[in-house]
This record gives structure tokens, sequence and C-alpha cells, in this order.
């Protein structure tokens, strides 16, 4: 027989186990955290990636051959995903986060305005 409790965890997407109000707490910051380091990263491959395109469709059009070859396109995507995931996504939670209105649940990663 399930009671309310048993329902209410298997509803929910996160469970939060002990009852220190502190836990709650670093939970919505570290969510907060990890949310802006994956918009972080999106916006800066996007812009990579855009630029990366343009300069290549630009130098093809203008040129007789394409300014990077494709090999070289993977290399400057590989190294741009790990260097740029390294140093956008292990930035570390501040206080801050927690005075900001939370994010709507419908909100897209990425839109027009890119804020933190």
């Amino acid at each position: 027989m399930n009671n309310g409790t048993d329902i209410a965890k298997e509803a929910s997407d996160i469970v939060i186990i002990d009852n220190n109000f502190t836990s709650i707490v670093q939970s919505v910051l570290w969510g907060r955290n990890v949310f802006d380091n994956i918009r972080r990263f999106l916006q800066f491959q996007l812009s990579v990636n855009v630029v990366a395109c343009i300069l290549v469709f630009i130098g093809s059009v203008l040129g007789a051959e394409s300014p990077l070859s494709a090999i070289q396109m993977l290399w400057v995507n590989m190294i741009m995903d790990t260097l740029g995931s390294l140093a956008l996504a292990t930035e570390s939670p501040h206080e801050g986060l927690l005075n900001r209105e939370p994010s709507k649940r419908k909100d897209f990663m990425v839109n027009r305005v890119f804020k933190n």
C-alpha cells in the first residue's frame, strides 16, 4: 500500500532525503549553477560554430577553396568543445545565484538574450 510520501517520491524529479533546510538551499544553488554553466557553454559553442561556418562560407564564395578543410574544422570543433567545456562548466556556485528569480520550467536554454 502506497502512502502519500511514496506517491510524492515517485511523482517528483528530485528527492531530498534528509530533513535539513540547508540541503534544499544547496540543491537550488547547485541546480542554478549547473543550468548557468550549460547555458554559458551553449552560448560559447554557438558563437564559435557560427563564426566558423560564416568564415568558411565567405572564404568559399570569395576564393577558390575553403579557408578551412573539413579536418581542420573538426579539430577546431574538438579543441573548442574540450577546452570550452572545461573552462565554462567548472565554475563554482556563488551566493548571488539565490537572489534571482527561478527559471520557468518552459524557458529555453537558448534564446535571443543570454542572461545569467
